[in-house]
């Protein structure tokens, strides 16, 4: 598109035959003028004066920063770590992980492998703090001080929620780092990391603190610390430092489109690792409150619509049968504004307040409903771990069975067993698991593996014979609504049905 050019407004300077009376101004009237055009604004104050030095802070502090390295025996595997959420959706619903051959009789073995990562000593008798993923199906591990002295390492205990996990190695008068306090930490102030990326032990970067409080969408009791400090590979379990020496979070994740580095980066707050490391030692496994809600982001609209004043809060989509949100009289429709006294200003807000307190725990709730805001108390659940793999032992025929509506929606589909349905919250005889998303519109709607069709429009579904019953009438080219639930909750979507997939 041609950009179009305003004309300038010219005036020539030729002279105008018109009469006219020339005053000059006075010499104390010029002087005054060229005093106030020469006079200099007032400066505005410094708010940030040279630029910080480590030096000091990397050598005290340095020492206290180990390598850690994790040994994996060869076993039997389908090619998919644990922890990795793809392989979660496709074992959940018994089907062949994406490019891979379904297997008949003995899965191969995968060689021996080692994972590389980063941890620091948080006691001078040898605890060290790295994280889950690092250590995650070990069979040895081992950890390398600053002085090169290496160290066989014993897991105390190791939670995939917060991923972290804690680990003891055997000695005295070990180079502890001192601990700080992450709830003081702000947006714009210098942060430090050293670690080991790509096996380069006590590399040290910088930068500032980005923003806290982000949620990342796979660990929802974590209240992020986003950086924009250089973190890659090896990295992990490493301490980002304030600039007084102090930890105030573990390095845990990076924002990557190359699986580098790309100026985005997430640390753990320190309190929220230090809260599961106490029930580690204790225990070890972490035990978590559980409210029992799912939850929705609130918009404008729907904050008018509800009488709302503000669009701050968390909105409740639905409520678990016999949950601590259900005993306590909240409905759907609620909107949670306050958790003990702390405002949730969105959704996000909530599950790490909710997760930072043991079952059993009496919370206070400000929630709106029916245009005022009224105050509900609860005693918490108590929430799974996490750590095991729940579907693990489902029959291994099931990806043969499942059923498939290409000619309209688009999905595959498969049978949710009793198992299925209490790990995701369901009643006996509600929903049908969705296994892969097949043509466009699904996928523009929203719809993904490993979520849960509930109903069709109005008209609830338990199986693949009840949702084609459902569709009978539809034809290609008419929208149907769904509702699906899923890791965000509960949730309707809109659906344009297809002749074929694409």
């Amino acid at each position: 598109m041609k950009k179009i050019l305003k004309p300038l407004l010219l005036v020539p300077l030729t002279a105008i035959a018109t009469t006219a009376v020339v005053m000059y101004p006075s010499a104390d009237a010029q002087q005054r003028e060229a005093t106030v055009q020469t006079m200099p604004a007032a400066a505005a104050p410094e708010l940030v004066t040279g630029l910080p030095d480590f030096t000091r802070l990397v050598e005290q502090v340095g020492a206290g920063v180990v390598s850690v390295e994790a040994r994996i025996a060869a076993r039997q595997s389908g090619g998919f770590s644990s922890a990795d959420p793809l392989a979660e959706i496709f074992r959940r619903f018994g089907m062949p992980l994406p490019g891979m051959p379904r297997q008949r009789g003995p899965m191969p073995e995968m060689p021996r492998g080692i994972s590389q990562g980063t941890g620091f000593l948080i006691s001078t008798d040898g605890y060290v703090l790295t994280n889950h993923h690092v250590v995650e199906g070990a069979d040895e591990i081992s950890v390398r001080l600053a002085d090169n002295r290496e160290m066989k390492a014993r897991l105390v205990g190791s939670d995939a929620q917060s991923d972290v996990a804690l680990l003891k190695v055997e000695g005295t008068g070990l180079p502890a780092l001192r601990l700080g306090g992450s709830g003081a930490v702000k947006p714009g102030q210098w942060v430090v990391a050293i670690g080991s990326p790509y096996g380069l032990d006590h590399s040290v970067t910088a930068g500032i603190v980005s923003a806290v409080g982000r949620s990342t969408g796979g660990q929802q009791y974590v209240p992020f610390i986003q950086t924009d400090v250089a973190i890659n590979r090896g990295n992990s379990g490493g301490p980002l430092l304030n600039t007084r020496g102090e930890v105030v979070g573990i390095n845990s994740q990076i924002f990557s489109v190359s699986g580098g580095f790309q100026g985005i980066s997430f640390a753990i707050p320190i309190d929220t690792a230090m809260n599961a490391v106490e029930q580690l030692k204790k225990t070890g496994q972490v035990r978590r409150g559980l409210l029992g809600v799912n939850m929705q982001p609130l918009n404008s609209d729907l904050a008018r619509g509800m009488g709302l004043p503000d669009s701050r809060g968390a909105l409740v989509s639905n409520v678990e049968a016999g949950g601590a949100a259900d005993k306590a009289g909240i409905q759907p429709g609620d909107v949670i504004r306050s958790f003990n006294g702390t405002a949730i200003n969105q959704t996000s807000d909530l599950p790490p307040l909710v997760g930072a307190l043991p079952p059993g725990s009496k919370v206070r709730l400000g929630v709106w409903r029916d245009g005022r805001e009224r105050a509900i108390e609860a005693v918490l659940g108590e929430a799974a771990t996490g750590n095991d793999n729940r579907f693990a032992e489902r029959a291994d025929n099931a990806a043969d069975n499942a059923h498939t509506m290409r000619g309209l929606l688009g999905l595959r589909i498969a049978e949710l067993d009793a198992n299925d349905r209490r790990q995701l919250n369901l009643k006996a005889g509600e929903g049908v698991g969705i296994v892969a998303v097949e043509s466009r519109a699904a996928r523009e709607a929203g719809i993904s593996p490993g979520d849960v069709i509930l109903a069709v429009g109005r008209q609830h579904v338990g199986n693949a014979m009840q949702l084609q019953t459902a569709l009978a009438s539809v034809k290609p080219g008419d929208t149907v609504t769904l509702r699906l639930a899923g890791r965000g909750g509960t949730r309707f979507v809109a659906v344009k049905t297809e002749a074929s997939s694409r």
